[in-house]
């Protein structure tokens, strides 16, 4: 097959490799230049920050601190901030959180140098001209943001999430920290976790999978399924927490040139209208539309079962699916992710809404079996009534 890989992202992967932040920066950029540095209020509580912003500050560095991000980021906020940077002629900005960071990070970092609002470049309304440079340090093992081409935002008016895409989105400088996700409390870990998953099987089967994401997808597979489970029962465990760091990377390199796919398109939905973590409602809706896909593409579910160790060489081709599902459902019940009908303010009566949601999300078209809105509605069913 035909394919292309493009990376711009200098990636620092290694335990305590933050506090060198600023020996980074000096290369690129000069004393007395203006930093934009975003993050969350949970992260703010951790003390994270406060290091990081003395060292940038010795190094003569200005810093603007923006950390009105919310779970599930809004257009709104994008724009303030974007409106804050340009005050602030900052050079560049730095993110330093978990997905819902490192996205509004992104979204502020083209806002801020280009004019419109996101849906403009979410429906191709608008080029995506000129983007400040991008500085991500992850604090979960989840969304590998750090890595890739987009940013998921949610327009606040309508409640729908939007994808934003190009090559300029994607950071200049990633570093990876394990200690940074040390204080991530278990339910977050979990749900980043499954996320990180998601991302490294979708990247894998969805219908642009290359075999580069196919690589990168099955290695953090074979890392996250056996690793989770130990950093959510013990935070300080820092192998399992460095292992997790790099699966999420591997999985961010996975999607981050491909696509993600249904069980993205069903968790968007589901989070744009009752704000659910986007990686418990990616975790809610994974075994049915593994289900759903393995029915016309049992190989290559046969393979993830194999890849993930549910199953082995010598298991046919339909033990193996069978394994697949069973285990990952197992699986993520012992990380103690609610069903879909647990889920704060989930009501049956919105499946309709949710499946239009769903069904208009532009990572429909990636699922690897083609996929109806009838589809998607039939799969919220199942999700809801499953025991």
């Amino acid at each position: 097959m035909n394919f292309s890989y493009r990376m711009k992202t200098q990636i620092e992967f290694g335990d305590g490799r933050s506090s060198t932040l600023t020996d980074d920066l000096s290369v690129r950029f000069k004393p007395g230049e203006s930093f934009f540095l975003v993050t969350d209020p949970g992260v703010m509580q951790t003390g994270k920050i406060e290091p990081l912003l003395e060292s940038l500050r010795k190094a003569h560095y200005h810093v603007t601190l923006y950390s009105d991000v919310l779970p599930n980021p809004r257009d709104e906020d994008c724009l303030r901030g974007a409106a804050l940077m340009r005050e602030q002629n900052a050079s560049a900005v730095i993110a330093v959180g978990g997905g819902s960071a490192m996205d509004t990070a992104k979204t502020i970092a083209l806002l801020s140098r280009s004019s419109g609002v996101p849906r403009e470049y979410a429906d191709g309304e608008r080029h995506y001209d000129e983007v400040a440079p991008i500085i991500c340090l992850p604090t979960t093992a989840g969304t590998g943001s750090e890595v890739t081409r987009s940013a998921v935002i949610t327009e606040q008016a309508t409640h729908r999430k939007m994808t934003l895409k190009h090559e300029r989105l994607r950071p200049t400088l990633a570093i990876l920290d394990p200690e940074l996700t040390r204080s991530v409390p278990p339910s977050v870990t979990a749900a980043t976790g499954v996320d990180a998953l998601v991302h490294a099987i979708e990247g894998a089967t969805c219908r642009q999978a290359t075999p580069l994401s196919r690589a990168f997808g099955e290695q953090a597979m074979q890392l996250i399924v056996p690793t989770l489970k130990r950093a959510v029962a013990c935070g300080d465990d820092m192998d399992a927490r460095r292992t997790m760091l790099e699966g999420s990377l591997l999985a961010g390199l996975s999607f981050g040139s491909t696509d993600v796919a249904a069980v993205h398109c069903l968790a968007e939905a589901l989070s744009s209208l009752y704000d659910t973590p986007h990686g418990v409602a990616n975790a809610v809706f994974l075994s049915s539309v593994l289900d759903f896909n393995a029915e016309t593409h049992p190989a290559l579910h046969a393979r993830l079962a194999r890849v993930m160790n549910f199953a082995s060489a010598i298991d046919s081709e339909q033990l193996a699916v069978a394994k697949l599902l069973e285990g990952i459902g197992a699986w993520i019940a012992e990380l103690g992710i609610p069903k879909l009908r647990d889920l704060a303010g989930v009501r049956v009566e919105d499946f309709g809404r949710l499946a239009d949601l769903a069904f208009q999300n532009g990572s429909t078209k990636s699922n690897v079996r083609p996929i109806t809105r009838e589809d998607y509605l039939t799969l919220l069913e199942k999700t809801y009534h499953e025991t």
